[in-house]
């Protein structure tokens, strides 16, 4: 085993990269007034029609998923992601009508999910091994995340607590998609150690990196409508204050996801980035594997989901997975979603009161 054949943990999305729009409604009304959120009445008019049309059209194998998106006058539209790849995908978008129930379609195009390396951004390595007690946005995840010739990792991404005792965040495909003996004849198991900085940045050897804190399986997947994980800290091993890599720390409080909203992340592999949030209401496939390069285990569709705009890859890439998603202000934002799956120009982060809900978690901030 050696790490330049070394992979990223991060999953495989079907409904991702957003390759160019084939069609969209054209609208001279002036965009509604308000902040786009699930609570706007033009946002709630098109979830409506979404919610009703989405199992149908999702039937056609070449349509991947749909989500509250906004056409280029700024108004709410239902947004059908259609596989480019297909062979019929033309004949797909011409059957694919101008609206459905007086709400417009916009039909983009996207390409499935590609895992590529990049370097991490930013100015301070999230690769690196970090003095005691680490700051997170770090690179991380299991300890024996390695099978198949391959070794894995993610983002160790924040810190919540649970019954008054704190815990890192992260996703269920960095801490503990290990589900099988498999190629490294282990299972994932509560009280297993997690690791900074993650398998992947310490050529595949645990003994290169340090234990920050232990698993608590969750088993949030299949069967929950979120990815995460969470291990419980070491003491010492993590700062107390939740403090993330070129964020600092962030508020106790969060904040929902609306349509154009300014968002920031930290992780292990694009460091700090920015971008804004493009839909909402997401409804995505996701397939997950067995271990690190292992066989399919499942796919899960999820809803309610957060899509944010990631053209080239520039905001969320592989290994930034587990990366907590927070609003782009200056001091102490609010935290917005836990992102987990994407491709070279679409992000998805869940909701993060859906993730806290889960956990019966609060975040750890000011």
């Amino acid at each position: 085993m050696s790490s330049p054949n070394s992979i990223l943990r991060i999953v495989v999305i079907s409904v991702i990269t957003i390759a160019g729009t084939c069609f969209s409604p054209v609208s001279s009304a002036a965009p509604p007034a308000g902040v786009l959120n699930e609570s706007h009445a033009a946002v709630q008019a098109v979830m409506a029609v979404q919610n009703q049309v989405t199992s149908d059209l999702m039937r056609q194998p070449e349509i991947l998923g749909t989500a509250v998106g906004i056409d280029t006058a700024e108004n709410p539209v239902l947004t059908v992601y259609v596989d480019r790849d297909a062979a019929n995908a033309g004949d797909v978008i011409r059957d694919l009508p101008r609206q459905f129930g007086g709400v417009g379609v916009q039909v983009q195009l996207t390409d499935k999910f590609r895992a590529m390396a990049r370097p991490p951004g930013g100015g301070v390595s999230h690769t690196a091994r970090q003095a005691l007690p680490i700051s997170l946005g770090t690179s991380g995840g299991w300890t024996y995340d390695l099978a198949n010739g391959y070794c894995c990792g993610g983002t160790l991404g924040s810190l919540v607590s649970i019954g008054g005792q704190q815990y890192i965040l992260s996703n269920y495909h960095v801490f503990e998609a290990d589900i099988v003996n498999g190629g490294n004849n282990r299972k994932a198991t509560t009280g297993d150690p997690i690791i900074q900085p993650g398998l992947i940045d310490v050529s595949c050897n645990n003994a290169n990196a340090q234990s920050v804190a232990t698993l608590q399986v969750h088993h949030s997947l299949p069967n929950s409508n979120v990815d995460c994980s969470v291990a419980q800290v070491l003491s010492g091993r993590v700062r107390t204050d939740g403090a993330i890599l070129e964020i600092g720390t962030i508020s106790r409080s969060t904040v929902g996801a609306s349509i154009n909203q300014a968002v920031k992340k930290s992780g292990r592999t694009t460091g700090l980035t920015r971008s804004s949030v493009s839909g909402l209401n997401a409804t995505i496939s996701v397939t997950y594997d067995n271990e690190c390069a292992g066989g399919i285990a499942f796919t899960k569709t999820f809803t309610g989901q957060i899509v944010v705009s990631n053209r080239g890859s520039k905001f969320l890439n592989s290994g930034d997975s587990g990366s907590l998603m927070v609003e782009d202000v200056a001091t102490n934002p609010r935290a917005v979603g836990l992102l987990f799956a994407g491709s070279s120009s679409t992000a998805i982060a869940n909701p993060i009161d859906e993730v806290l809900r889960f956990l019966s978690a609060t975040m750890v901030g000011n």
